[in-house]
């Protein structure tokens, strides 16, 4: 008999964990409580930026980072191929652009050690930068070059794995409301209850709630300390500037997408579940670009907007199996890295779907594991269900 999956939310990661499973061959049912892609993952700049997110050493993020974006070249030729759309994924390279010579101080230790772990990286002078960038306006120190860094645009890799799960035979909810039961059933399997679709029973089931996971404490009978924080991202369209490689620079990023536009990310603040997009937030990088980049000095973002990103307390993701619950695995809490993440997050999941189910083992996996951060007492768990 065909097996079943249940995914718990369709973000980014929900929907490649899908994919995956598909692929693999099982019967696979969606649910989003609101619009397939409409949080963190159609809100995101697309970044695919492993180096510039590990600045301190190669760790155990480091290295789930790094597999993931050497697996990101084949893994969007598949939901490419398998959707018949394009998702705008470009090798683009970064710069770290810096005013003052002291500044490359702080870039020399994390271009020592990530030039030794397989990064291409070098350091550009005012020179080197001008040519390799011609758009930038003079008065730089130089840049810290990285020539593998790349950027998606996300709204259409989360559309193209739509179409893709589609096509695979995926039953895609969205609007499915709010999950208000969750048990385990007489077979060893799970059943969900939601508000508009009812009672849903699969043989395993995979949490990608982002940003709402801790909801699921009561159930699963752990602590998941996972909080939502706002990001606010604006466009220019069509661009004032034509960037060929990411800027980051000291308060924020640009970079020019395939259609023309240019997104500038991204500021961030604790706001609660609030998705509101705030003067204040947009402002800050606004004028941002106007001191970096002076073709964007008083022109006006074209569109704005904001995501929840979900953080956990020590910033690695949640992903493996849940313990106690032999049929759930949870892959949630990857900040502002979801979309990077995406094919390492949905490969770990494929092998504990081929495994059977069975506990993974090794210091990296460890590292994420859902229950590092203990069980929730008679209190929290009251609390939770509230």
């Amino acid at each position: 008999m065909t097996r079943t999956l249940l995914v718990l939310g369709g973000g980014i990661v929900g929907l490649s964990c899908a994919y995956e499973a598909l692929q693999q061959g099982w019967r696979v049912t969606v649910a989003e409580r609101g619009a397939l892609g409409g949080q963190a993952s159609g809100a995101a700049a697309g970044m695919l930026a492993p180096y510039y997110e590990n600045g301190e050493a190669p760790d155990a993020f480091f290295g789930l980072c790094m597999d993931s974006f050497d697996r990101y070249p084949s893994w969007i030729a598949e939901v490419e191929a398998d959707s018949g759309l394009r998702t705008g994924f470009v090798r683009s390279g970064s710069l770290h652009v810096v005013r003052h010579d002291a500044d490359r101080l702080s870039l020399a230790g994390r271009m020592a050690w990530q030039s030794a772990n397989g990064a291409s990286m070098e350091w550009l002078d005012e020179a080197g930068l001008a040519r390799a960038e011609p758009a930038l306006p003079p008065g730089f120190a130089g840049a810290l070059y990285c020539a593998d860094e790349a950027h998606v645009q996300a709204p259409l890799l989360v559309k193209a794995l739509i179409r893709a799960c589609r096509r695979r035979g995926a039953q895609l909810l969205p609007l499915a409301g709010e999950l208000t039961d969750a048990e385990s059933d007489a077979s060893g399997g799970v059943s969900v209850q939601f508000e508009e679709y009812g009672r849903i029973s699969a043989d395993a089931v995979c949490c990608c709630l982002g940003a709402w996971s801790g909801r699921l404490a009561a159930w699963l009978g752990l602590r998941i300390p996972v909080h939502p924080i706002r990001g606010q991202i604006c466009a220019y369209d069509p661009a004032p500037i034509a960037l060929r490689h990411i800027v980051f620079g000291p308060q924020a990023y640009w970079v020019g997408k395939p259609d023309g536009s240019l997104i500038c990310g991204a500021s961030e603040d604790e706001a609660g579940f609030d998705r509101t997009v705030t003067d204040a937030g947009i402002g800050r990088l606004v004028r941002a670009g106007g001191r970096l980049l002076p073709a964007l000095s008083g022109v006006a973002p074209a569109r704005s907007w904001a995501g929840l990103r979900p953080a956990t307390l020590d910033g690695r993701p949640l992903i493996g199996p849940v313990p106690g619950h032999r049929a759930v695995f949870m892959a949630a809490g990857h900040y502002r890295n979801g979309i990077l993440l995406s094919p390492a997050t949905a490969a770990a999941f494929g092998e504990w779907l081929a495994a059977g189910g069975r506990p993974e083992s090794g210091a990296s996996r460890h590292a994420f594991r859902p229950g590092r951060f203990g069980g929730v007492g008679a209190r929290e768990r009251a609390e939770a269900e509230r």
